[in-house]
Parts: C-alpha cells; sequence; structure tokens
C-alpha cells in the first residue's frame, strides 16, 4: 500500500528527473520502537532512483540533488531516508 509522503516523493523526483528506475520503499515498518519512529508509519524511506540527470556525477553529488529535489521531506518530514542514485549504464 502506497501512503501519502511515499507518492509525494514519488512525485517530486518524478517531476525533477525524469527518471527510467524509481522504486519508493517504505521500510518504516522495520524501524518500529526504534529512533526516529514517529508512529506514522512513514517515517524511513530508500529511494533507488535511475536517471539521465545523474550522469558524471558521484555519488555524493546525486544524493545532494535528489534530496535538493524532495525540498522539506528529508530530516524534517523523514527521519531517515536512504539513496542509491544511478545513472543508465552504471554498473
Amino acid at each position: 500500500m502506497t501512503t501519502p509522503l511515499q507518492s509525494e516523493i514519488e512525485t517530486r523526483l518524478e517531476q525533477a528527473f525524469s527518471p527510467s528506475r524509481l522504486d519508493v520503499i517504505n521500510d518504516s515498518a522495520s524501524h518500529r520502537g526504534h529512533a526516529g519512529d514517529d508512529g506514522s508509519g512513514e517515517s524511513h524511506f530508500t529511494v533507488v532512483i535511475e536517471s539521465a540527470a545523474f550522469a558524471g556525477k558521484g555519488r555524493l553529488e546525486r544524493q545532494r540533488m535528489v534530496n535538493r529535489a524532495l525540498g522539506d521531506i528529508p530530516g524534517e518530514r523523514v527521519h531517515a531516508l536512504a539513496i542509491r542514485a544511478f545513472a543508465p549504464g552504471d554498473g
């Protein structure tokens, strides 16, 4: 089941990067009762994204690009966000 915040993350990333692959995984259930779990069921996410926009960029710059596209979501509305960002053809 897709949550409202998960849908918002998907929409923002689709608009910013036109990805060839996008997986937004809600990991919140596995962190229930841990630090950062606010009980909303929307506290921890993993993003796997592939986009030509990441070509020629290092891992850190790709993560920064994703964080910028998500605006206030990382750190304010989500406790933890794991990002795996790739360019087409990356191994």
